[in-house]
């Protein structure tokens, strides 16, 4: 199996309603570092998982309706609880569709989603595109 990781941030506001949630119910700002990790059973013709930029380029596409939003509001997430789990599913779940929607036939069979607010602390999300 090969893989390729990119990096990208993201800065969001949301609350998490839930007194499961403590002083996080309230409305509060979190910046998150975003790696995508897309595998691949064998190396395309390119000697390369995914072209580095491409998938630098679909991570930012995927963020920037994100990026500097208050995520109570977005229509996409209505109802949720934005954990970061629940953000590394819906961003996962975002590039799976950019890299079928501009780059079919890309190879890609599975795409790892992780999203760090803290150094020592991440939340993931693996999503398979067989």
């Amino acid at each position: 199996m090969y893989r390729l990781t990119v990096r990208d941030h993201v800065m969001i506001a949301h609350s998490l309603p839930d007194p499961a949630f403590g002083p996080a119910q309230g409305l509060h700002g979190a910046t998150f570092v975003v790696e995508a990790t897309f595998h691949r059973a064998e190396l395309n013709e390119h000697a390369i998982v995914l072209d580095i930029g491409v998938a630098t380029a679909a991570l930012s596409a995927v963020l920037a309706d994100l990026a500097y939003r208050n995520l109570d509001d977005h229509p996409d997430l209505a109802g949720e609880l934005t954990t970061t789990e629940r953000l590394a599913r819906f961003v996962a779940d975002r590039l799976a569709g950019h890299l079928a929607a501009e780059l079919p036939g890309h190879g890609v069979t599975e795409l790892d989603v992780v999203l760090r607010e803290h150094p020592d602390a991440w939340a993931g999300y693996t999503r398979s595109l067989d």
